[in-house]
């Protein structure tokens, strides 16, 4: 069974983030109904704080509801043979020779970071990440930026990268996590993320589109729905995108690597 609190704060983020240090929580192992939305006043007068409920703990789930597969195909039954008058024969031209597609360039980093960086985390990531590309026997070259204090970004840029990111990102995020380990375990901790081909983008975009799918359909049945297991950044995408959709909650329920969001409906959150 869920318990929740109640907690006031400034702001909503304000409230929620107090209740969640009083929890000793994440945001995905809660979830946020908004009891009052804060009131500014006149001069002062009439402010009212925000006030929010979170609820923590095991609840009763939703079977995962996946799409069903689709029907093996019938074998198409053998045509009936035909006899056609004999045709005269035409001459064809000769089919003219394509021209050979240009080879595609390796993905370019999405976003615009600047110059890259040369500091001795960023040579720590490099001398790692060279090493372990050649155990795997990957020429992809390293490319690391800081877009902000304490955050490396690091892209994969070459070709054929798809096994280095693996199915649904797998081998991606352990590379990941693998860089992020060797990297700190000198002090001075620091936040490596890493990206091939831009695969997280879209990865994010496609899990937007999701969770605002699975979202009218909790809306419209008024049932919770299970979502596939997923990492903590990719749970983070979906509680972002429908913390403000009215009538669903978003938690987390599970234990890595099967921890899952399930999408709830609220008939009270508005």
């Amino acid at each position: 069974m869920r318990e929740f609190i109640d907690v006031t704060g400034k702001t909503e983020d304000e409230a929620i983030s107090k209740a969640l240090a009083q929890l000793g929580l994440d945001r995905d192992d809660v979830s946020v109904e908004i009891l009052e939305r804060a009131k500014s006043g006149f001069l002062g007068l009439g402010s009212c704080p925000a006030k929010v409920r979170v609820s923590y703990g095991p609840e009763d789930e939703e079977p995962v509801v996946a799409p069903p597969a689709p029907p093996p195909a019938a074998e198409p039954a053998a045509p009936r043979e035909v006899k056609k008058a004999p045709e005269k024969k035409k001459k064809t031209a000769p089919a003219k020779a394509e021209k050979p597609k240009p080879a595609e360039k390796p993905a370019a980093p999405v976003q615009d970071l600047g110059e890259e960086v040369d500091d001795e985390k960023a040579q720590a990531i490099k001398k790692f990440l060279t090493g372990l590309l050649s155990q795997m026997e990957s020429s992809a070259a390293v490319k690391v930026y800081q877009p902000e204090k304490g955050r490396y970004k690091v892209f994969l840029e070459g070709e054929n990268l798809g096994a280095l990111i693996g199915r649904r990102g797998e081998t991606l995020d352990a590379i990941q996590q693998l860089t992020s380990y060797a990297v700190n375990r000198t002090g001075g901790r620091v936040r490596v993320q890493l990206d091939a081909e831009g695969y997280r983008e879209k990865r994010e975009q496609s899990l937007q589109h999701l969770a605002k799918k699975v979202a009218g359909k909790v809306v419209k049945y008024r049932r919770s729905v299970t979502l596939e297991p997923m990492n903590a950044y990719e749970r983070h995408v979906i509680h972002t995108a429908l913390q403000d959709v009215p009538n669903v909650t978003t938690y987390s329920t599970g234990v890595d690597p099967n921890r899952r969001v399930i999408v709830a409906y609220d008939r009270e959150k508005k």
